[in-house]
């Protein structure tokens, strides 16, 4: 098995792709929302990414190259030595290797977003399935802890009993199977509203099961309070029961819009618990993979970095609990909503920010419109725009607001006062030896990063100071 590796948002020619038709045939000119009910678990969910769509595609024939869009990930058809994978990695990592064991910045910035172990330290020297499958372990603390923001999942199920505290529906086929001669019992059934239901016993099935893994413990230590919660509220949780829980699971899937978060928790649980049921046995040839979209990874990824200094709107939630602001006063309050990147925290002085996982040449046109309306309805006389640049040589890029018509011959650099926008890149290693030298590499570049924000801030506050201090964003 030879992995293909391609990066995001590139055209390569389909003749690359000979080695994986199988692959190819299941993915290819399909749409990703096609593909996640193949069982390709997208990340963040279509109804959640803004710069996702379920029209868009993994790969997209075009004459005689396939072109990718802005996912990275893992896929894979079948198993064992037939078995074919692609690799699909950051378009700015520079990288010979064929099986993107050495895309250190993809898998930074799952570290940084995810904040889980180091997958290269948890496996060196295994397969990359078994870096892949590792990866839907790793973000189930994410997912789990977006579901139990809502609290513990209840619903109504039906319990028998057999007991003489008669409460529900008598059932009498039970009845007298169970207590033939009659020994002082009932058998009957009642509906209850618990939390230990189909569910929260397959949460809990797959806490059991990462947990028995060799870094399990330290993968649910990232949601110990809510792992507890779960372990609680299933004293009915038996070991035996797996495969009827997943069976039932399967077949009836969470619908309702307001648990949306357990939707899709529930998916990834069946993904995980799955996964050795799919080695050892049955339908191999199915596709299987997970897929980031680049975009949002970026922009959660920066504001890891920047999380003090700027207040950053949850947009893929489409919530005003989320951070949403508006562009107009209305009554009806549903004109204008907008959700900018990253709000500066300082009133007297606001910054807006807007993260783009693209080149610097490609940051144009309707980029400028949005940050500049972002700009004047906080009345911002900054702005950023943030995005990863592979080249060491390119510096900072600052722009600035012209005022005046050309139709008058007026134009002149606005002054007073002075309005600009940068386009600020972090410098993303290239050709580490290893993933230690990538994260001391890459740590230098967001110190760098965020001494430049802060020294840009400063000067616009009409300080005066030499020394920045890094620590203090």
């Amino acid at each position: 098995m030879n992995p293909l590796r391609i990066t995001d948002n590139s055209l390569k020619s389909q003749e690359d792709f000979k080695h994986i038709p199988k692959l190819v045939d299941q993915i290819k000119d399909k749409t990703l929302d096609c593909l996640e009910k193949k069982g390709i678990f997208v990340f963040p969910t279509l109804a959640d990414a803004e710069d996702l769509t379920k029209e868009q595609k993994i790969l997209e024939s075009v004459n005689s190259d396939y072109r990718t869009q802005n996912v990275m990930g893992f896929l894979g058809y079948g198993d064992g030595d037939n078995a074919e994978r692609l690799v699909i990695s950051s378009r700015f990592t520079k990288s010979d290797d064929k099986d993107g064991s050495k895309d250190y910045f993809l898998h930074y910035l799952l570290n940084k977003v995810f904040d889980f172990p180091n997958i290269f330290e948890l496996h060196s020297g295994a397969n990359s399935d078994l870096k892949f499958y590792a990866l839907l372990e790793f973000i189930f603390p994410y997912y789990l802890k977006q579901a139990l923001r809502k609290g513990l999942f209840k619903t109504y199920i039906r319990k028998a009993y057999n007991d003489s505290n008669v409460k529900g529906t008598i059932d009498f086929a039970r009845h007298i199977k169970l207590n033939t001669p009659f020994i002082g019992k009932i058998a009957y059934s009642q509906r209850e509203f618990t939390s230990d239901n189909l569910l929260m016993e397959l949460v809990r099935h797959t806490v059991e099961f990462i947990k028995g893994k060799p870094y399990g413990r330290t993968i649910l230590n990232k949601a110990k309070d809510e792992v507890r919660m779960v372990v609680e509220s299933t004293p009915l949780y038996e070991l035996c029961d797996r495969q009827k829980i997943i069976h039932l699971n399967k077949h009836k899937v969470i619908r309702h819009a307001f648990y949306r978060e357990y939707k899709e928790l529930q998916k990834l649980c069946i993904l995980i618990l799955t996964h050795q049921k799919m080695q050892v046995s049955a339908d191999i040839n199915r596709v299987c993979g997970v897929l980031f979209d680049g975009a949002w990874l970026w922009e959660e990824y920066i504001n890891t970095l920047i999380e003090d200094k700027f207040f950053h709107p949850r947009n893929k939630g489409k919530s005003n609990n989320n951070g949403g602001q508006r562009l107009f006063k209305d009554d009806g309050g549903k004109i204008g909503l907008i959700y900018p990147d990253f709000i500066g925290k300082v009133a007297e002085n606001r910054v807006i920010a807007d993260a783009k996982y693209k080149p610097v040449g490609n940051i144009a046109n309707k980029d400028y419109f949005q940050v500049l309306a972002y700009m004047f309805r906080f009345d911002a006389k900054t702005g950023f725009y943030f995005y990863p640049e592979a080249d060491k040589n390119v510096k900072p890029l600052n722009l600035s607001l012209l005022e005046g018509c050309t139709l008058e011959n007026n134009v002149s650099e606005n002054r007073d006062p002075k309005i600009s926008v940068t386009k600020l890149g972090l410098q993303i290693p290239q050709g580490c030896g290893s993933y230690e030298d990538f994260v001391k590499e890459i740590e230098s570049s967001e110190n760098n990063f965020k001494s430049i924000i802060v020294k840009s801030w400063e000067q616009e506050m009409g300080y005066q100071n030499d020394e920045i201090d890094i620590s203090a964003i």
